[in-house]
């Protein structure tokens, strides 16, 4: 009874005082990041009234985050994570600093509002070339602060402490700007950015599991690429997630659906933002208790579909609490498709390639996001905000039901026996 007791225990992860810490400074990065987005969002669309130009905002982080991407999954493979994550954070604070200043009046008073505007974009780009390397750093550390035996369930408390950050940042986001305006919203998200290093000095320096420190980086990278493209699981799951995100980005126009269709304001904007971060805050936090590795490939498959009707609800709503609970359950299917995969690729990646395999995940899941936003951001453009966010939400209805039938094997995926061989380890 007592081994069946620790097995079940949804806390297991947060029993070791470094995965509290690593906690913390992760809720402080995501909260800063996502408040970031939302208020250059917010300042981009006010100066152009062009959703085009949101997702230009994508589309500038997007590259330099895909571009580096492998590069930095074998920097990371190769360096201490801890003083990388130190750079990491250290450059996001100075993104974020410049940003300050760009949103400061009396800075660029009399500065057009072209240049403010490119330079906000180049601003974005650096930003991405940060996060090309911040991803695999934290993937990669989370596996040094616990045993393997708690795996599954770091990986669990991570993803609801993410998604804490996502819930909290945009809704703040929205509520600051109306408050306190663009400028000093931007503040506090330099002094999050700050906090997180602070709790990173609580952290202790890691030891290299890598046994080929040194080895020629275009070995490295075919060695992480050939590995995903091996391992049918991983493959099927980043691809399948990729394609639905893609076509699923419709948070890219919430801007104009708060602004010109819903007519809600900075307040709205706000809680529509903060709205799919709390249905999939909800579901982890659930998934604590009720794990959703039993029949894995099934529920992420029916928790993708639903994701898409909700966007297709979404889009064809006028009216703010139906779009508020579509956004919703949107993110509590997404909550279950965020645990899913990163059980995943914690339980199926070696120590020494996980910056690597983090790379290649950035490349096919996280990059998805800002290139989501600029699809939605161009049909938008072409086809008009409606029938982009209806489109997008079309597509990933038939990519679900085309690779559920093309796959049988990725149907029946379960991840019993891979978590009951982790939970045993010693």
């Amino acid at each position: 009874m007592k081994n069946k007791e620790k097995k079940n225990d949804p806390y297991q992860a947060l029993r070791f005082r470094e995965f509290n810490m690593f906690l913390l400074l992760r809720f402080a990065m995501v909260f800063a990041w996502s408040m970031q987005f939302i208020v250059i969002e917010w300042e981009v669309y006010s100066i152009t009234k062009n959703p085009l130009s949101l997702g230009i905002i994508g589309l500038m982080e997007v590259i330099p985050a895909v571009s580096m991407a492998l590069f930095a999954g074998h920097i990371v493979d190769q360096r201490e994570k801890k003083g990388m994550l130190v750079w990491c954070i250290l450059g996001f604070s100075i993104i974020s600093f410049g940003l300050f200043l760009l949103t400061w009046p009396a800075v660029v008073g009399d500065v057009s509002s072209n240049l403010i505007l490119y330079s906000i974009y180049f601003l974005v780009f650096l930003g991405g070339l940060v996060r090309a390397f911040l991803g695999p750093t934290i993937f990669s550390l989370l596996s040094l602060i616990v045993p393997k035996k708690a795996y599954p369930n770091a990986a669990t408390w991570s993803s609801s402490v993410w998604q804490i950050g996502a819930v909290l940042g945009p809704a703040v986001a929205g509520f600051s700007i109306n408050w306190i305006g663009v400028h000093w919203s931007m503040c506090l998200v330099v002094g999050f950015s700050v906090s997180a290093l602070l709790a990173l000095t609580q952290i202790e320096k890691k030891t290299i599991l890598n046994p080929k420190i040194g080895e020629p980086v275009m070995e490295s990278l075919k060695e992480g690429i050939k590995f995903v493209f091996n391992n049918k699981t991983i493959l099927g799951v980043l691809s399948l997630d990729m394609v639905a995100v893609l076509f699923g980005g419709a948070v890219a126009l919430l801007p104009v659906f708060a602004q010109d269709i819903l007519k809600v304001g900075p307040e709205g904007f706000g809680v529509l933002r903060a709205a799919p971060a709390i249905g999939a805050f909800i579901t982890m936090l659930i998934s604590a208790y009720v794990p959703l590795y039993k029949k894995a490939g099934m529920k992420l498959l029916i928790a993708i579909f639903i994701f898409g009707l909700c966007i297709i609800v979404f889009g064809v709503s006028t009216i703010f609490w139906i779009s508020v609970i579509a956004l919703f359950l949107s993110g509590v299917a997404d909550g279950i498709s965020v645990v899913i995969r990163q059980t995943i690729l914690q339980l199926k990646t070696p120590d020494h390639m996980r910056g690597r395999v983090a790379a290649v995940n950035s490349m096919f899941v996280g990059s998805s996001n800002e290139l989501g936003a600029f699809e939605s951001g161009l049909t938008a453009k072409l086809m008009g905000t409606v029938t982009s966010v209806v489109f997008g939400g079309s597509m990933t209805l038939l990519t679900v039901l085309g690779f559920g039938i093309a796959s049988p094997t990725f149907r029946n995926l379960d991840l019993q026996k891979d978590m009951e061989d982790h939970q045993n380890m010693e």
